[in-house]
């Protein structure tokens, strides 16, 4: 079964950058669309970025402009890179896969979650 790595957390002030990187093995990486998500204490997971295997992107409108996605196939990771962060980004940010026919408000991982990576913005 897949499995990812988050990493590239940590703690940063209003209007800093972070760059996170989510390791993805057991599968063929280049075929997939790949999503970022993050959860806030007492909310749910929300879609933030997706990038399929051609390199199409789509985010959230709350990250739009501010965040950007990629892939590196050749080492099967996808990035996420965070600029101009407020504490509202605060959340544990994971990546999974969506199923086949996902749409960005029905979209089923195809993986289980893995441990995340915890982003805390300052004010």
């Amino acid at each position: 079964q897949v499995q990812f790595v988050e990493s590239g957390g940590g703690l940063v002030q209003f209007g800093g950058s972070l760059r996170l990187s989510c390791a993805a093995s057991r599968i063929i990486f280049s075929i997939y669309t790949m999503d970022w998500y993050r959860q806030a204490p007492g909310k749910q997971r929300e879609l933030v970025a997706t990038i399929t295997s051609g390199g199409s992107t789509n985010y959230a409108d709350s990250v739009k402009g501010r965040f950007t996605i990629s892939r590196d196939n050749a080492k099967n990771t996808v990035y996420l890179q965070m600029n101009s962060l407020k504490p509202e980004d605060t959340a544990v940010y994971y990546c999974n896969i969506p199923r086949s026919g996902s749409t960005w408000y029905n979209r089923p991982p195809l993986g289980s979650w893995g441990q995340g990576t915890q982003v805390t913005v300052s004010s």
